[in-house]
Protein backbone atom coordinates (compact mmCIF):
# COMPACT_ATOMS: atom_id res chain seq x y z
CA UNK A 1 0.00 0.00 0.00
CA UNK A 2 1.04 3.55 -0.78
CA UNK A 3 1.11 5.67 1.87
CA UNK A 4 2.08 8.74 0.13
CA UNK A 5 -1.21 8.22 -1.38
CA UNK A 6 -3.94 11.43 -0.44
CA UNK A 7 -6.27 9.93 1.96
CA UNK A 8 -10.24 10.46 0.60
CA UNK A 9 -11.48 14.21 1.26
CA UNK A 10 -13.87 14.53 3.96
CA UNK A 11 -16.93 16.98 3.38
CA UNK A 12 -17.24 19.70 5.95
CA UNK A 13 -20.68 19.77 6.12
CA UNK A 14 -21.02 16.22 7.33
CA UNK A 15 -18.45 16.15 9.67
CA UNK A 16 -20.24 19.58 11.39
CA UNK A 17 -23.61 17.38 11.37
CA UNK A 18 -21.74 14.10 12.96
CA UNK A 19 -20.45 16.19 15.57
CA UNK A 20 -23.42 17.28 16.25
CA UNK A 21 -25.61 14.17 16.38
CA UNK A 22 -22.64 13.04 18.67
CA UNK A 23 -22.80 15.71 21.10
CA UNK A 24 -26.90 15.59 20.80
CA UNK A 25 -26.31 11.78 21.94
CA UNK A 26 -23.86 12.64 24.75
CA UNK A 27 -26.56 14.93 25.97
CA UNK A 28 -29.81 12.48 25.92
CA UNK A 29 -27.70 8.94 26.65
CA UNK A 30 -27.34 7.71 29.68
CA UNK A 31 -26.16 4.55 29.44
CA UNK A 32 -22.36 4.44 28.60
CA UNK A 33 -22.64 1.64 26.18
CA UNK A 34 -25.78 2.92 24.70
CA UNK A 35 -23.68 6.20 24.07
CA UNK A 36 -20.71 4.32 22.34
CA UNK A 37 -23.04 2.46 20.28
CA UNK A 38 -24.09 5.57 19.15
CA UNK A 39 -20.98 7.02 18.61
CA UNK A 40 -19.62 4.48 16.37
CA UNK A 41 -22.67 4.07 14.38
CA UNK A 42 -22.58 8.10 13.70
CA UNK A 43 -18.84 8.31 12.96
CA UNK A 44 -19.24 5.21 10.39
CA UNK A 45 -21.16 7.91 8.72
CA UNK A 46 -18.06 9.44 7.37
CA UNK A 47 -15.41 7.63 7.55
CA UNK A 48 -14.66 3.45 8.31
CA UNK A 49 -15.02 2.35 11.35
CA UNK A 50 -15.10 -1.49 10.93
CA UNK A 51 -12.38 -1.57 14.09
CA UNK A 52 -13.29 1.25 16.37
CA UNK A 53 -12.43 0.82 20.03
CA UNK A 54 -12.72 2.62 23.30
CA UNK A 55 -10.15 2.05 26.25
CA UNK A 56 -10.77 3.11 30.09
CA UNK A 57 -6.90 3.52 31.49
CA UNK A 58 -6.52 2.26 35.63
CA UNK A 59 -3.46 3.97 36.93
CA UNK A 60 -3.18 2.24 39.67
CA UNK A 61 -3.51 -1.26 38.27
CA UNK A 62 -1.15 0.34 34.94
CA UNK A 63 -3.73 -1.54 32.64
CA UNK A 64 -6.06 -0.11 30.15
CA UNK A 65 -9.90 -1.93 29.27
CA UNK A 66 -12.06 -1.90 26.58
CA UNK A 67 -15.27 -1.30 27.30
CA UNK A 68 -16.39 -1.25 23.85
CA UNK A 69 -14.54 -3.11 21.07
CA UNK A 70 -15.75 -3.87 17.35
CA UNK A 71 -12.55 -5.15 15.13
CA UNK A 72 -12.21 -7.73 12.07
CA UNK A 73 -9.01 -9.62 13.08
CA UNK A 74 -9.04 -9.61 17.18
CA UNK A 75 -11.40 -11.01 19.69
CA UNK A 76 -12.39 -8.71 22.92
CA UNK A 77 -8.97 -8.12 24.62
CA UNK A 78 -8.57 -8.99 28.33
CA UNK A 79 -7.76 -6.41 30.53
CA UNK A 80 -3.74 -5.37 29.60
CA UNK A 81 -1.66 -4.95 32.50
CA UNK A 82 1.82 -3.43 32.82
CA UNK A 83 0.59 -0.84 30.28
CA UNK A 84 3.69 1.10 30.85
CA UNK A 85 5.97 -1.75 29.80
CA UNK A 86 3.53 -3.10 26.75
CA UNK A 87 4.02 -2.35 23.43
CA UNK A 88 0.12 -0.65 23.35
CA UNK A 89 0.01 2.01 21.01
CA UNK A 90 -3.28 2.87 23.17
CA UNK A 91 -1.06 3.15 26.21
CA UNK A 92 1.54 5.54 24.60
CA UNK A 93 -1.11 7.94 23.33
CA UNK A 94 -2.36 7.97 27.23
CA UNK A 95 1.14 8.57 28.16
CA UNK A 96 1.56 11.42 25.41
CA UNK A 97 -1.54 12.69 26.30
CA UNK A 98 -1.70 13.67 22.49
CA UNK A 99 -3.54 12.17 19.17
CA UNK A 100 -1.52 9.94 17.29
CA UNK A 101 -1.37 8.68 13.77
CA UNK A 102 0.66 5.39 12.82
CA UNK A 103 1.43 4.03 9.94
CA UNK A 104 2.73 0.13 9.67
CA UNK A 105 6.53 0.49 9.19
CA UNK A 106 6.19 2.93 12.02
CA UNK A 107 4.03 0.07 14.30
CA UNK A 108 6.91 -2.62 13.71
CA UNK A 109 9.71 0.09 14.46
CA UNK A 110 8.37 1.10 17.43
CA UNK A 111 7.62 -2.71 18.70
CA UNK A 112 11.04 -3.55 17.49
CA UNK A 113 12.40 -0.85 19.86
CA UNK A 114 11.30 -1.98 22.95
CA UNK A 115 11.71 -5.76 22.13
CA UNK A 116 8.35 -6.85 22.49
CA UNK A 117 5.73 -8.93 20.21
CA UNK A 118 3.14 -7.10 18.22
CA UNK A 119 -0.60 -6.75 20.41
CA UNK A 120 -2.47 -8.69 17.29
CA UNK A 121 -3.02 -7.88 14.43
CA UNK A 122 -0.64 -4.91 12.96
CA UNK A 123 -2.82 -2.56 10.74
CA UNK A 124 -1.67 -0.57 7.86
CA UNK A 125 -2.60 2.97 9.67
CA UNK A 126 -3.88 3.50 12.83
CA UNK A 127 -5.71 6.13 14.80
CA UNK A 128 -5.80 7.11 18.87
CA UNK A 129 -6.82 9.66 20.95
CA UNK A 130 -6.78 10.84 24.40
CA UNK A 131 -9.82 11.02 26.40
CA UNK A 132 -9.06 13.75 28.66
CA UNK A 133 -11.18 15.14 31.72
CA UNK A 134 -9.63 17.42 33.93
CA UNK A 135 -6.38 17.16 32.22
CA UNK A 136 -6.48 13.77 33.68
CA UNK A 137 -6.31 10.97 30.69
CA UNK A 138 -9.09 8.68 31.13
CA UNK A 139 -8.74 6.52 28.15
CA UNK A 140 -8.83 6.90 24.41
CA UNK A 141 -10.39 6.19 21.39
CA UNK A 142 -8.49 4.00 18.41
CA UNK A 143 -9.64 3.31 14.95
CA UNK A 144 -7.55 1.89 12.56
CA UNK A 145 -7.39 0.05 9.00
CA UNK A 146 -5.80 -3.62 7.78
CA UNK A 147 -6.23 -2.79 4.17
CA UNK A 148 -5.58 0.56 3.42
CA UNK A 149 -2.79 3.14 4.33
CA UNK A 150 -4.37 6.06 3.26
CA UNK A 151 -8.63 5.34 4.76
CA UNK A 152 -7.42 7.83 6.97
CA UNK A 153 -6.11 11.22 6.96
CA UNK A 154 -4.90 14.46 9.09
CA UNK A 155 -8.50 15.69 9.26
CA UNK A 156 -9.54 12.38 10.43
CA UNK A 157 -7.37 12.34 13.42
CA UNK A 158 -8.77 15.76 14.04
CA UNK A 159 -12.27 14.35 14.02
CA UNK A 160 -11.35 11.49 16.17
CA UNK A 161 -9.72 14.41 18.38
CA UNK A 162 -13.00 16.00 18.41
CA UNK A 163 -14.76 12.63 19.19
CA UNK A 164 -12.92 12.23 22.23
CA UNK A 165 -13.56 15.15 24.03
CA UNK A 166 -17.64 14.28 23.69
CA UNK A 167 -16.74 10.53 24.78
CA UNK A 168 -14.60 12.53 28.01
CA UNK A 169 -17.64 15.00 28.60
CA UNK A 170 -19.90 11.88 29.00
CA UNK A 171 -17.48 9.85 30.76
CA UNK A 172 -17.15 12.87 33.34
CA UNK A 173 -21.01 13.23 33.65
CA UNK A 174 -20.90 9.62 34.34
CA UNK A 175 -18.43 9.54 36.98
CA UNK A 176 -20.49 13.04 38.42
CA UNK A 177 -23.57 11.61 38.56
CA UNK A 178 -22.40 7.75 40.26
CA UNK A 179 -20.52 10.16 42.94
CA UNK A 180 -23.35 12.26 43.39
CA UNK A 181 -25.23 9.09 43.90
CA UNK A 182 -22.93 7.57 46.21
CA UNK A 183 -22.50 10.76 48.25
CA UNK A 184 -26.68 11.21 48.06
CA UNK A 185 -26.27 7.21 49.10
CA UNK A 186 -24.25 8.11 52.11
CA UNK A 187 -26.09 11.12 53.58
CA UNK A 188 -29.36 9.23 53.46
CA UNK A 189 -27.84 6.21 55.47
CA UNK A 190 -26.65 8.83 57.84
CA UNK A 191 -30.18 10.57 57.82
CA UNK A 192 -31.72 7.42 58.22
CA UNK A 193 -29.85 5.96 60.93
CA UNK A 194 -29.49 9.22 63.05
CA UNK A 195 -30.95 9.24 66.56
CA UNK A 196 -32.85 12.12 66.06
CA UNK A 197 -36.69 12.57 63.87
CA UNK A 198 -35.57 14.78 60.97
CA UNK A 199 -38.04 15.86 58.61
CA UNK A 200 -38.76 18.27 55.21
CA UNK A 201 -41.51 20.52 56.23
CA UNK A 202 -42.81 22.19 53.63
CA UNK A 203 -45.61 25.11 54.17
CA UNK A 204 -46.10 23.57 57.28
CA UNK A 205 -46.87 20.05 56.03
CA UNK A 206 -44.28 16.94 56.67
CA UNK A 207 -43.34 15.94 52.60
CA UNK A 208 -40.50 13.91 53.92
CA UNK A 209 -39.57 12.28 57.26
CA UNK A 210 -36.59 9.21 58.28
CA UNK A 211 -36.94 6.80 60.49
CA UNK A 212 -36.28 7.87 63.47
CA UNK A 213 -39.32 10.91 63.02
CA UNK A 214 -42.03 7.85 62.50
CA UNK A 215 -40.68 5.53 65.85
CA UNK A 216 -40.31 9.00 68.14
CA UNK A 217 -44.31 9.80 67.43
CA UNK A 218 -45.36 5.80 67.67
CA UNK A 219 -46.45 5.52 64.10
CA UNK A 220 -45.53 2.54 61.92
CA UNK A 221 -44.19 4.24 58.49
CA UNK A 222 -43.46 7.10 57.13
CA UNK A 223 -46.67 7.55 55.19
CA UNK A 224 -48.44 7.90 58.55
CA UNK A 225 -46.51 11.51 58.39
CA UNK A 226 -45.63 12.73 54.34
CA UNK A 227 -48.58 14.93 53.41
CA UNK A 228 -49.64 15.69 56.53
CA UNK A 229 -49.75 18.79 58.68
CA UNK A 230 -47.28 19.16 61.42
CA UNK A 231 -50.52 20.56 63.60
CA UNK A 232 -50.36 16.30 64.31
CA UNK A 233 -47.51 16.78 67.04
CA UNK A 234 -48.93 19.01 69.15
CA UNK A 235 -51.12 18.97 72.05
CA UNK A 236 -53.73 21.38 71.19
CA UNK A 237 -54.25 24.11 68.45
CA UNK A 238 -52.97 26.59 71.11
CA UNK A 239 -49.51 24.88 71.57
CA UNK A 240 -49.41 24.83 67.74
CA UNK A 241 -50.10 28.76 67.63
CA UNK A 242 -47.94 29.43 70.10
CA UNK A 243 -45.07 26.87 68.71
CA UNK A 244 -45.34 28.93 65.42
CA UNK A 245 -44.96 32.15 66.87
CA UNK A 246 -41.73 31.05 68.04
CA UNK A 247 -40.50 29.58 64.94
CA UNK A 248 -41.52 32.19 62.80
CA UNK A 249 -40.04 35.13 65.08
CA UNK A 250 -36.39 33.11 65.42
CA UNK A 251 -36.30 32.25 61.55
CA UNK A 252 -37.00 35.94 61.23
CA UNK A 253 -33.97 36.87 63.34
CA UNK A 254 -31.87 34.37 62.70
CA UNK A 255 -32.97 31.61 60.44
CA UNK A 256 -32.94 29.47 63.19
CA UNK A 257 -35.57 28.18 66.08
CA UNK A 258 -34.26 26.26 68.77
CA UNK A 259 -36.53 25.69 71.81
CA UNK A 260 -37.58 22.69 73.71
CA UNK A 261 -41.61 22.03 73.71
CA UNK A 262 -44.18 19.11 74.83
CA UNK A 263 -44.90 17.31 71.60
CA UNK A 264 -48.05 14.64 71.19
CA UNK A 265 -47.40 11.09 70.24
CA UNK A 266 -49.71 9.08 68.07
CA UNK A 267 -51.25 7.64 71.96
CA UNK A 268 -51.88 11.18 72.52
CA UNK A 269 -48.86 10.66 75.63
CA UNK A 270 -46.79 13.98 75.91
CA UNK A 271 -43.05 14.33 75.90
CA UNK A 272 -40.68 17.00 75.98
CA UNK A 273 -38.72 17.65 73.20
CA UNK A 274 -35.93 19.46 71.69
CA UNK A 275 -36.96 21.04 67.90
CA UNK A 276 -34.59 22.70 65.74
CA UNK A 277 -35.76 24.18 62.68
CA UNK A 278 -33.74 25.98 60.09
CA UNK A 279 -34.86 27.72 56.74
CA UNK A 280 -33.59 28.24 53.60
CA UNK A 281 -33.62 32.16 53.55
CA UNK A 282 -36.85 32.47 51.33
CA UNK A 283 -39.11 35.19 51.74
CA UNK A 284 -41.79 33.19 54.11
CA UNK A 285 -39.68 31.70 56.40
CA UNK A 286 -42.01 28.55 57.08
CA UNK A 287 -42.38 28.14 53.23
CA UNK A 288 -39.42 25.04 52.95
CA UNK A 289 -37.48 24.10 56.14
CA UNK A 290 -35.81 21.56 57.83
CA UNK A 291 -37.25 20.15 61.09
CA UNK A 292 -34.89 18.24 63.61
CA UNK A 293 -36.57 16.36 66.81
CA UNK A 294 -35.39 14.85 69.61
CA UNK A 295 -36.85 13.01 72.53
CA UNK A 296 -35.26 14.58 75.99
CA UNK A 297 -37.35 12.80 78.58
CA UNK A 298 -34.54 10.34 79.07
CA UNK A 299 -31.92 13.39 79.38
CA UNK A 300 -34.24 14.89 81.79
CA UNK A 301 -35.19 12.03 83.53
CA UNK A 302 -30.48 10.99 83.89
CA UNK A 303 -30.76 15.18 84.76
CA UNK A 304 -32.95 14.67 87.95
CA UNK A 305 -31.14 11.18 88.52
CA UNK A 306 -28.01 13.47 88.54
CA UNK A 307 -29.22 16.06 90.80
CA UNK A 308 -30.73 13.44 93.36
CA UNK A 309 -27.04 11.66 93.39
CA UNK A 310 -25.52 15.51 94.04
CA UNK A 311 -28.55 15.54 96.87
CA UNK A 312 -27.66 12.52 98.49
CA UNK A 313 -24.04 12.87 98.32
CA UNK A 314 -24.16 15.95 100.11
CA UNK A 315 -26.78 14.20 102.51
CA UNK A 316 -23.70 11.64 102.96
CA UNK A 317 -20.86 14.13 103.76
CA UNK A 318 -23.06 16.07 106.39
CA UNK A 319 -24.21 12.85 107.88
CA UNK A 320 -20.49 11.59 108.39
CA UNK A 321 -19.15 14.74 109.27
CA UNK A 322 -22.34 15.08 112.09
CA UNK A 323 -21.50 11.26 113.45
CA UNK A 324 -17.84 11.37 113.58
CA UNK A 325 -18.67 14.86 115.64
CA UNK A 326 -21.27 13.34 118.01
CA UNK A 327 -20.38 9.66 118.39
CA UNK A 328 -17.06 10.82 120.75
CA UNK A 329 -18.98 13.00 122.91
CA UNK A 330 -21.50 9.92 122.93
CA UNK A 331 -19.01 7.32 123.86
CA UNK A 332 -17.89 9.28 126.38
CA UNK A 333 -21.10 9.97 128.48
CA UNK A 334 -21.91 6.46 127.61
CA UNK A 335 -18.66 5.59 129.58
CA UNK A 336 -19.15 7.83 132.77
CA UNK A 337 -23.00 6.45 132.76
CA UNK A 338 -21.78 3.09 132.70
CA UNK A 339 -19.13 3.66 135.74
CA UNK A 340 -21.80 5.85 138.07
CA UNK A 341 -23.94 2.65 137.79
CA UNK A 342 -20.92 0.26 139.11
CA UNK A 343 -19.82 3.02 141.41
CA UNK A 344 -22.68 4.07 143.10
CA UNK A 345 -24.53 3.06 146.21
CA UNK A 346 -27.79 1.27 146.10
CA UNK A 347 -30.09 4.32 144.58
CA UNK A 348 -33.54 3.11 142.76
CA UNK A 349 -34.30 6.66 141.67
CA UNK A 350 -30.24 7.43 141.02
CA UNK A 351 -29.70 4.42 139.16
CA UNK A 352 -33.05 4.95 137.07
CA UNK A 353 -31.75 8.56 136.37
CA UNK A 354 -28.24 6.49 135.36
CA UNK A 355 -29.65 4.20 133.20
CA UNK A 356 -32.28 6.16 131.44
CA UNK A 357 -29.27 8.50 130.56
CA UNK A 358 -27.43 5.55 129.38
CA UNK A 359 -30.76 4.01 127.14
CA UNK A 360 -30.81 7.87 125.80
CA UNK A 361 -26.96 7.54 124.55
CA UNK A 362 -27.49 4.06 123.18
CA UNK A 363 -30.22 5.55 121.20
CA UNK A 364 -28.45 8.83 120.02
CA UNK A 365 -25.51 5.56 118.83
CA UNK A 366 -28.15 4.36 117.07
CA UNK A 367 -29.48 7.45 115.29
CA UNK A 368 -25.83 8.24 114.16
CA UNK A 369 -25.89 4.65 112.92
CA UNK A 370 -28.92 5.58 110.88
CA UNK A 371 -26.88 8.70 109.74
CA UNK A 372 -23.58 6.42 108.55
CA UNK A 373 -26.14 3.86 106.52
CA UNK A 374 -27.81 6.27 104.09
CA UNK A 375 -28.60 4.87 101.18
CA UNK A 376 -30.95 7.14 98.85
CA UNK A 377 -32.10 10.51 99.35
CA UNK A 378 -35.93 10.63 100.72
CA UNK A 379 -37.92 13.02 102.79
CA UNK A 380 -40.83 13.66 105.13
CA UNK A 381 -43.22 15.94 106.12
CA UNK A 382 -42.09 18.05 109.42
CA UNK A 383 -44.57 20.69 111.16
CA UNK A 384 -43.88 23.90 110.09
CA UNK A 385 -44.33 22.92 106.47
CA UNK A 386 -41.25 21.87 105.77
CA UNK A 387 -39.23 18.44 104.57
CA UNK A 388 -36.38 16.62 106.58
CA UNK A 389 -34.60 13.82 105.28
CA UNK A 390 -35.90 10.73 106.58
CA UNK A 391 -33.04 8.89 107.70
CA UNK A 392 -35.16 5.98 108.83
CA UNK A 393 -36.45 5.12 105.29
CA UNK A 394 -33.50 5.95 103.53
CA UNK A 395 -30.81 4.15 105.78
CA UNK A 396 -28.81 0.74 104.10
CA UNK A 397 -31.01 -1.24 107.19
CA UNK A 398 -34.51 0.16 105.50
CA UNK A 399 -33.99 -1.90 102.70
CA UNK A 400 -33.03 -4.51 104.10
Amino acid sequence: MDKNKKPVQRDANKIIKVLFKISEAVNNTLDLNELFKAIHKTLGEIINVDNFAIAFHHVRRDSITFPYYVDENDDDPEEIFNLSKTSSLTGRVIREKAAKMFFREEILRFVSNINKEPLGVVPEIWLGAPLIINNSVKGAVVIQDYKSSTAYGKEDLDLLNSVSQHIALAIERKESKEKLAEQRNILTQIIESSPVGICLVENRTFKWVNNEMHKIFGYEKKEDFENYDVQIIYKSETDYKNAEKIILHDLKESGKADFDFELKKRDNSIFNAQVIITGFGTENPVESTIMIIADISQRELAQKERYEKERLQGVLEMAGAVCHEINQPLQAILGYSELLLVSSKSDDLKDNKLNSIKLQTLKLGEITKKLSNIAHYSTRDYPGNIKIVDIWSASIDAER
